[in-house]
């Protein structure tokens, strides 16, 4: 008797080398979301934003963690907050939301903390991530602004 081989090509491969890699679509990330991740990224926008992320690490020009970005913001600092939705407890950073509007920042949430900290350069999941404008990404940092202050604002 023979063993015969599985199609390497076939759609069950794919499905089984998928569900191997961890990767997630967006919307079955959408599932995880907290009630307040008001205004929320669209696929488009999150791959872009993402696309930032690496390129302000690299300037190390990034804010990581609650904390940190907390300190720099009244401290007066400015650039673009990016949130994960998927936080809990929402207690945790609930309050940043409030300081980016009485300061007039950008935010915008996204919906996975391990995808937000692999692009920051970490293999731990990251709540919050700043990204301050540099030279060297402006173009991108410029069209991630546009369109984050085009998101409808939450009520």
């Amino acid at each position: 008797m023979t063993k015969i081989k599985a199609d390497p090509d076939g759609p069950e491969a794919q499905a089984q080398a998928e569900a191997c890699l961890g990767e997630r679509t967006y919307h079955e990330l959408l599932v995880n979301l907290n009630p307040i991740a008001q205004p929320l990224a669209s696929r488009r926008l999150t791959r872009k934003l993402y696309k930032c992320i690496k390129k302000a690490v690299k300037q190390k020009q990034i804010r990581r963690g609650v904390k940190e970005v907390q300190k720099f913001i009244n401290k007066g600092e400015k650039g673009i907050m990016v949130l994960a939705g998927d936080t809990l407890p929402i207690e945790v950073y609930c309050h940043l939301p409030v300081m980016c509007e009485d300061r007039n920042l950008p935010y915008v949430y996204i919906p996975s903390k391990t995808d937000l900290g692999a692009a920051a350069g970490s293999k731990r999941p990251t709540c919050v991530i700043m990204v301050k404008p540099h030279e060297e990404y402006q173009e991108a940092y410029d069209e991630c602004l546009e369109e984050v202050q085009a998101l409808p604002s939450p009520i």
